[in-house]
């Protein structure tokens, strides 16, 4: 099972709500948002992942952006009870990554809304609160608990090897230095190395950034599989990179190299590659989220195929 842990930017909650709304979310993943804002969009996630009975994990203790500072300013009572409410369906996973508090955080859900140890889906990838996990899930372990494979000694039940896999670089052109690396092999080994399932940050990375900027160059990553069933990511990266102007073009650029190389290599298509295709032949402009909006459709929809045995390698 896959365990892409997204941060709630609107682009991935459009991504996750594109998927699930066609149908094109495998069962085989359980995507994880750690919300960074409070937002409609958000909300709209939430709701279609319970319309679909899809399970999305929505992480309750935030470790970056605004979110707990927007609830406490959300002016619009109904939006926070939309919020809670929905929380409270079984589709939506409880999750929390531990801190120094967690174990006042975890008695004060089980005292308020009934939520015990195994129902929650537990980050602990920090190893100063390894112990501390210990003592409140040793005996009823959590429903899944993602950790490095650094851990799995001390985590022996339930564990979830969670990564970060993509190597990111300080500037969109840095990537045309390496334009084409190995991302992973958890969705091989994972099984036999004790693990229930594996995550990683997709092909966003674990840094935070609170808020975005106009990029030199644009910069499209595409993960594939190899002929020996590792991932690889290919990145495609515009040409006219001297200054913030024109990000259309720089998109078609990186884009049409995008076109070529799928033409000239057995890729696997799936709804968001296609969508860039045809952006290509459209010549058209969906903006920088979209950008990365479906380059994680494309990756989401890929290990999904994989892991319902529907690619034959």
């Amino acid at each position: 099972m896959y365990f892409p842990y997204l941060r709630g930017r609107q682009y991935e909650l459009l991504a996750l709500r594109e998927l699930v709304s066609e149908d094109s979310l495998s069962s085989n993943i359980l995507p994880i948002v750690e919300p960074v804002k409070f937002s409609s969009t958000l909300l709209k996630t939430m709701e279609e992942f319970v319309k679909k009975k899809k399970e999305i994990g929505i992480v309750c203790n935030p470790a970056v952006g605004s979110f707990v500072r927007d609830m406490k300013n959300e002016e619009r009572d109904s939006n926070k009870r939309k919020f809670f409410r929905l929380l409270d369906s079984p589709y939506i996973i409880k999750s929390h990554i531990m801190k120094t508090n967690s174990a006042r955080q975890i008695e004060k859900w089980k005292t308020q809304k009934n939520i015990q140890e195994k129902d929650w889906l537990v980050i602990c990838n920090n190893r100063d609160y390894v112990e501390l996990y210990l003592d409140i899930f040793g005996q009823a372990h959590p429903r899944y608990v993602l950790i490095p494979d650094e851990f799995r000694r001390k985590i022996r039940n339930e564990k979830v090897l969670f990564e970060d896999k993509f190597v990111k670089c300080i500037r969109n052109s840095d990537y045309i230095k390496n334009p084409d690396e190995f991302f992973s092999e958890d969705h091989i080994f994972y099984n036999e190395e004790g693990f229930i399932g594996f995550g990683d940050y997709s092909i966003i990375g674990k840094d935070y950034l609170e808020s975005g900027f106009a990029p030199y160059a644009v910069a499209i990553h595409i993960v594939y599989f190899a002929k020996d069933d590792t991932l690889r990511v290919h990145h495609f990266v515009s040409k006219s990179n001297d200054d913030i102007q024109d990000p259309a073009k720089k998109f078609y650029e990186a884009v049409e190299e995008l076109s070529r190389w799928v033409a000239e290599n057995d890729i696997t298509m799936t709804t968001g590659l296609s969508k860039f295709l045809k952006h290509y032949r459209e010549q058209t402009y969906p903006g920088l989220g979209s950008v990365k909006k479906l380059s994680l459709m494309h990756h989401l929809e890929l290990i999904g195929s994989y892991l319902n045995k529907e690619i034959n390698y």
